[in-house]
C-alpha cells in the first residue's frame, strides 16, 4: 500500500517529545549526584569536570571502566521495576575502578529502548543517580537511544563509563601484595549482576518456577530476590586505604571468586580460600540444586556470597575488620598468600562451605 502522507521520525517510531520529557524528568535525580568539580548542567553535549582539583596530587593516574548489567535487565522487565537495576550498573563499573585505589570521580550512562517511556527512563536514571551517591562520583551525562524495530517496546539495556583517581605511589595491585597477606571477603547482597544467563535457564526453563512464586526459603519471591541490587563497595574500600595498609582489591564478578582474585596475584604466590569460612545464602543452594549445576560450575559462574576481596598484611587485619564492621558490612578472613614455588600464581577455594 502507498502511503499518502510523508514520512517522519515519529512514523519511524522515534518519539522526540518523549525524549526531551524523560530528560526533564531524570534532572532532579542527577542533581543529586552533584560534586563541586562538576561544572554546568544536563544536556549540554558534554559533561564537565574541572580537573584542578587534581592538581593536588603529585602524580594522578586516571583509573577508567565501562559495562552493563547483562541479561538482570529481563527481570527488570518483566517485574516492571526500573529504579534499582540502576545500582547494579554503578556497582559493576565503579566497584572495577576502586581495585586500583582510585577514587571514584564521574560516570556517564548510556540507555538504549525500544520506545521511550519517559517515567521509565527517568526511573531507571534515579537508580543510576542514587548509586551514584552511593559511590561518591557525579553522573555527569548520558544518553537515551530509541531503537524502534531493532528492540521491543518494553526492551531495554542500560551501560555505563566512569573514571577515577588514584595517586601513582598509591596505586594498588598485585606488586604489593606478599607472603602471609590475609585475604578478607566482603558479603554480597545476593548474585549481583553476573550470572542471570545461567539463573534465568534454571529458574525458569529447568525449574518452572516464577518471579512472583514466594519461595520460603529466601524469605520472600523469587524476583524480589533476583532484582536485589549489587552492593557498591567503592567507599568502603576506600575507608580500608585510609585506615588501614591494603596491598590489593578483587572485584568478584564474571568467572568467580577464584579468577577474579587470582587476577591479582603475582607470580610465585598463591592465594588459598577456605569455603569453611562462610555460608553461601540460599539462592545460590537453589540454582545448584534446581539446575543440578556442579559446585565448580557455580563458582566459577555467581559470586557464592562474597563481592569483594582485599588482600592486607596479617597485623592489619583487625583494623580492617574493625572498619567494615563500622560501616554495617560483614567480612572476614577467609584465605591466606602463601609461596607457590614457581612463576606461576592462581587462588583456589579448598574446603566445604559452611551449613
Amino acid at each position: 500500500m502507498t502511503e499518502t502522507t510523508g514520512a517522519s521520525y515519529a512514523s519511524a517510531g522515534v518519539d522526540i517529545e518523549a525524549g526531551d520529557r524523560a530528560v526533564e524528568l531524570m534532572k532532579e535525580w542527577v542533581k543529586k549526584t552533584q560534586r563541586p568539580e562538576v561544572l554546568g548542567g544536563l544536556g549540554g553535549f558534554a559533561g564537565l569536570f574541572d580537573a584542578s582539583a587534581l592538581k593536588r596530587y603529585e602524580r594522578p593516574l586516571l583509573a577508567s571502566a565501562t559495562d552493563g548489567v547483562g541479561t538482570k535487565v529481563d527481570i527488570a522487565r518483566q517485574m516492571g521495576v526500573y529504579d534499582t537495576i540502576g545500582h547494579d550498573l554503578v556497582a559493576m563499573v565503579m566497584d572495577d575502578i576502586v581495585v586500583c585505589g582510585a577514587e571514584p570521580l564521574f560516570m556517564t550512562d548510556y540507555i538504549c529502548v525500544g520506545k521511550v517511556h519517559p517515567e521509565r527512563v527517568a526511573a531507571i536514571v534515579k537508580g543510576i543517580a542514587e548509586g551514584c551517591v552511593l559511590a561518591g562520583c557525579a553522573l555527569v551525562g548520558g544518553e537515551t537511544a530509541e531503537h524502534p524495530g531493532l528492540l521491543g517496546p518494553d526492551d531495554f539495556d542500560v551501560a555505563g563509563a566512569g573514571t577515577g583517581v588514584v595517586e601513582h605511589d598509591r596505586l594498588l595491585g598485585a606488586d604489593r601484595i606478599r607472603t602471609g597477606d590475609a585475604v578478607i571477603a566482603m558479603a554480597s547482597s545476593g548474585l549481583h549482576s553476573n550470572g542471570y544467563s545461567l539463573v534465568r535457564h534454571v529458574v525458569f526453563d529447568r525449574a518452572g518456577m516464577t518471579l512472583d512464586q514466594r519461595v520460603d526459603e529466601l524469605g520472600r519471591t523469587l524476583g524480589e530476590e533476583l532484582l536485589e541490587p549489587t552492593r557498591i563497595y567503592s567507599l568502603d574500600c576506600l575507608a580500608l586505604t585510609r585506615t588501614t595498609e591494603v596491598h590489593a582489591f578483587s572485584h568478584i564478578t564474571g568467572g568467580g571468586l577464584a579468577a577474579n582474585l587470582a587476577r591479582v596475584i603475582p607470580d610465585g604466590l598463591h592465594a588459598t580460600v577456605d569455603r569453611s569460612t562462610w555460608a553461601p545464602g540460599a539462592i545460590f543452594d537453589l540454582v545448584g540444586t534446581a539446575g543440578r549445576v556442579e559446585r565448580l560450575e557455580l563458582e566459577k559462574t555467581l559470586n557464592m556470597g562474597v563481592g569483594m576481596m582485599a588482600v592486607v598484611p596479617a597485623e592489619s587485619v583487625d583494623a580492617a575488620l574493625t572498619t567494615l564492621a563500622d560501616r554495617g558490612l560483614d567480612a572476614w578472613v577467609a584465605g591466606e598468600i602463601t609461596e607457590r614455588g614457581d612463576k606461576d600464581s592462581g587462588a583456589e577455594l579448598v574446603g566445604d562451605y559452611a551449613k
